[in-house]
């Protein structure tokens, strides 16, 4: 990780360009520096000016007393270049660059860009931008910006804001500043010319002062250096909080197989964020509510979740919300309810939800030991407690939770409608996140027991020792691969497979078949076609010898005709798998952003119809593997159905693992892997069809 102290923490700074009108957009950051009254030593650089506000003004950067940490460059865009030349000359490690007029404009605009990239190339130089509002160092009083952030106060606190977007994070971090949450940083990356995303948030994440990240993205062109952001986060237990666009555009082309046509950009940066712990927030409203918990210091152990109430419907209102977020709400112990009957009111509930009714307003003790009672449950591992209005009880209240405080020992979220800013703020000093709705907290609440799942799994992800694995060879050519190549790569990976024999001709196939033993499929086999049963190359349930004679001629002409150009080499003789089972797809596919990625997902008409798929980096662990299985909607298929056994998972992990295992080691020669479907039963599982494309790694 590199060192980014000089631009997130500098004790100097460069204005280049500052201006004497602190109106206009290169006098705004001495404007911002005066006000929040940064210590370190500020030069104003411009040649048109003696002084300002007071401060001597340098005609260069070269001409200051000393060389600065950080340079702030508010410039016309084809003035950009020459001052960073001069900046680096300067002996200056760092820059932030507002100017717009780069790539995100036109073809002038990307030769100015890749200018800037030659530039940082040869000097080192760390920048910022450019097309960025810059950065605020709260804690620092750092105010490299020119955004309306700026204006007013600017609390420092807990929280690292980092955003692909100036005028979006603007508003995200005034919001943050409208509910009390103070951003220890806002960093605007700009079009990310020399620092990315990644490389500020992990330098951020170092601040000791920060306990939790969160960052707005609109794409990811690092793909390594975001994996390696999540794993230093979930290391450091800083959770990373992104709200990300962009969830439905397709980020990968169309590709031969299934794996390859499904990894959408969003839908393996999905997975990425579930293996990483990274928490995805649907919107800026989202993040807030789930840094709020965060910021508060609040891990649940668990999912089992005690509700307390002023009223019964806003308890099974929460109730369902629970359950349906995966949340379980707990069954009290039989000590719990009777130290609860003793306070609560006869006409209150004492199961759970908990419902206090209107009465603790007379007496504030009911809410109190209530609230200790369920706390105190070893079937609960946090509360959730709802109330509403109060304007008058601020002070009441506010004692009750001090109370409360001073023996809690699990995280307790606090939803209080329609109340006060002052009880709201009062409850926070507390340490206690507060929320207006009873959804942003259970919501918060499933996203924190997600993220302490993730991180205290601490499973070992090593390969196999020798970096490869014996008996795969992958041939030296690209493109798809013959079923029985395939078939023999994934033998030797331990993949299991259902029993398969190529064959030349006729003759041949009927003895394959009689030494597999009847019932039998036949399809054609040819390099050139994917997907076989599409054109009618494919024939199922053979039951005798001249039923395959005449599968096999009818699949080779069927074939021949649909594709004249394609290679027939003859046909594969398979068993019939006789087991009620479960039609699963499992794949590999080389992402160009993230590497490679496994996926797991329902097969068959599914897959077709309804995607229903995870993916994941490879390797991935055999609990990953579950996880993978556990997070499909179709994942209670697998279990116990009218009868039939449930599915054997632990098999299916392994078979995942095996897959995965198999990308990591050969991601230099494998593109795609599909592997559909996968029958799945209680005594294991098999892959029936699949199909393997390989490339050179410098494709991409």
């Amino acid at each position: 990780m590199q060192n980014l102290d000089a631009l997130l923490r500098p004790n100097k700074i460069a204005l280049i360009g500052a201006s004497k009108n602190f109106n206009k957009l290169n006098g705004r950051p001495l404007k911002f520096l005066l006000e929040h009254g940064y210590e370190g030593t500020i030069y104003p650089v411009n040649p048109n000016y003696k002084d300002i506000a007071g401060l001597a003004c340098f005609p260069s950067v070269s001409e200051t007393p000393e060389p600065a940490d950080l340079a702030i460059v508010a410039l016309p865009a084809k003035l950009v270049a020459n001052s960073l030349r001069e900046i680096a000359s300067a002996g200056i490690p760092a820059a932030v660059v507002f100017s717009s007029g780069f790539g995100e404009t036109d073809k002038e605009g990307e030769a100015l860009e890749r200018e800037l990239r030659d530039i940082i190339a040869e000097t080192g130089l760390l920048l910022c931008g450019p097309n960025t509002l810059g950065l605020v160092n709260s804690h620092d009083r750092v105010m490299a910006t020119f955004s309306q952030y700026g204006n007013g106060s600017v609390p420092s606190g807990p929280i690292g804001f980092v955003t692909q977007s100036g005028a979006f994070g603007t508003a995200i971090s005034a919001l943050a500043r409208d509910r009390g949450q103070g951003l220890g940083y806002f960093v605007n990356t700009g079009n990310e010319v020399g620092l990315d995303f990644s490389e500020v948030m992990a330098s951020v994440l170092s601040d000791d002062r920060i306990t939790v990240g969160a960052g707005y993205l609109e794409g990811v062109t690092n793909g390594e250096g975001f994996i390696s952001l999540a794993e230093l986060a979930l290391n450091v237990d800083k959770p990373l909080v992104i709200t990300k666009v962009g969830r439905t555009k397709v980020g990968a082309l169309a590709a031969a197989s299934h794996t390859g046509s499904l990894a959408g950009e969003d839908a393996v940066f999905y997975g990425l964020c579930q293996q990483y712990g990274v928490i995805r927030a649907s919107d800026e409203s989202s993040m807030l509510d789930v840094v709020e918990a965060l910021s508060a210091g609040a891990r649940p152990l668990g999912p089992r979740v005690g509700l307390i109430t002023q009223s019964g419907g806003a308890g099974v209102l929460m109730a369902d919300r629970s359950e349906e977020l995966g949340l379980t709400v707990a069954s009290l112990s039989a000590e719990t309810t009777s130290r609860l009957r003793e306070v609560v009111p006869a006409f209150g509930s004492v199961g759970n939800p908990v419902d206090i009714t209107a009465q603790f307003i007379a007496e504030p003790e009911i809410f109190q030991e209530s609230v200790k009672a369920v706390l105190a449950d070893p079937c609960v591992d946090f509360g959730v407690v709802w109330f509403q209005l109060m304007h008058e009880f601020v002070d009441d209240i506010r004692q009750v939770f001090e109370n409360i405080r001073e023996s809690m020992q699990k995280p307790l979220l606090v939803v209080w409608v329609a109340g006060p800013p002052e009880g709201h703020a009062a409850l926070r000093e507390l340490g206690f996140p507060v929320y207006g709705n009873s959804s942003g907290a259970l919501e918060s609440a499933a996203a924190l027991v997600s993220y302490q799942n993730v991180r205290s799994r601490g499973a070992d992800k090593s390969l196999n020792s020798k970096g490869k694995l014996d008996g795969v060879s992958i041939p030296a050519t690209c493109g798809v691969l013959s079923s029985s190549e395939t078939r023999d790569i994934l033998t030797a990976a331990g993949v299991p497979l259902t029993p398969t024999s190529f064959c030349a001709d006729a003759t041949s196939a009927v003895e394959q078949a009689r030494s597999l033993g009847y019932p039998v499929a036949l399809k054609v086999e040819s390099p050139d076609i994917g997907h076989k049963s599409d054109i009618g190359g494919v024939c199922l349930g053979l039951t005798d010898d001249e039923a395959v004679k005449a599968a096999f001629r009818d699949v080779t002409a069927s074939a021949a005709k649909a594709q004249p150009n394609a290679r027939i080499q003859g046909a594969l003789v398979q068993s019939m798998d006789s087991q009620n089972s479960v039609e699963l797809v499992v794949g590999l596919k080389r992402d160009v952003t993230f590497g490679m990625v496994v996926m797991v997902g329902m097969g068959g008409i599914t897959l077709e119809v309804i995607p229903d798929v995870a993916f994941r980096k490879a390797p991935v662990t055999h609990d990953e593997a579950q996880d993978m299985l556990a997070s499909l909607k179709g994942s209670p298929l697998l279990n116990e159905v009218r009868g039939r056994p449930p599915v054997n998972r632990n098999a299916v992990a392994d078979l995942v693992v095996a897959v995965s295992q198999l990308g990591s080691l050969y991601s230099d020669r494998i593109a795609e892997l599909d592997l559909n479907p996968v029958r799945a039963g209680a005594n294991g599982v098999l892959a029936v069809d699949w199909l393997l494309t390989t490339t050179d790694r410098q494709e991409n």
